[in-house]
């Protein structure tokens, strides 16, 4: 859960060691919470227990895709931003985003962890305690 009532960015990534170094990564950068789920429906089962600022989601995952994943969580979460991130070429109709208005941005693998914290940082939600980007080492 947050700490401190500071809201949290949540990754979601079935990859766990992955979705615990970008955890690690972004927790540098921002100096906020990070909660990483391994498991989307973990996540979607968790969510209207956290404060959450942003949702960064991976788009390939067992059980449901992180298009689906979006689809699910965004009603719980009004107002929040996802950020997808993916190591498949994919491409998205304009129909699919228009669906997705919650989507912000698709980061694709491999990426700078700095270029995602940016992301973050640009998409948290106004009116909240914005977090300042560290410069990277």
């Amino acid at each position: 859960m947050s700490t401190n009532g500071e809201k949290s960015v949540i990754i979601v990534d079935d990859e766990k060691s992955y979705g615990d170094l970008l955890s690690q990564l972004i927790r540098h950068d921002l100096d906020r919470p990070v909660l990483a789920f391994n498991h989307p429906l973990e996540a979607l089962d968790a969510l209207p227990n956290l404060s959450v600022a942003v949702v960064v989601t991976d788009y390939f995952m067992p059980v449901m895709d992180g298009v689906q994943f979006i689809r699910r969580a965004a009603p719980q979460l009004p107002g929040i931003s996802f950020i997808m991130i993916t190591g498949h070429p994919m491409r998205l109709t304009d129909e699919t985003l228009d669906d997705l208005p919650a989507l912000r941005a698709v980061l694709p693998k491999p990426f700078k962890w700095h270029k995602l914290s940016e992301l973050i940082v640009r998409h948290w939600p106004a009116g909240d305690d914005r977090p300042t980007l560290r410069e990277p080492d």
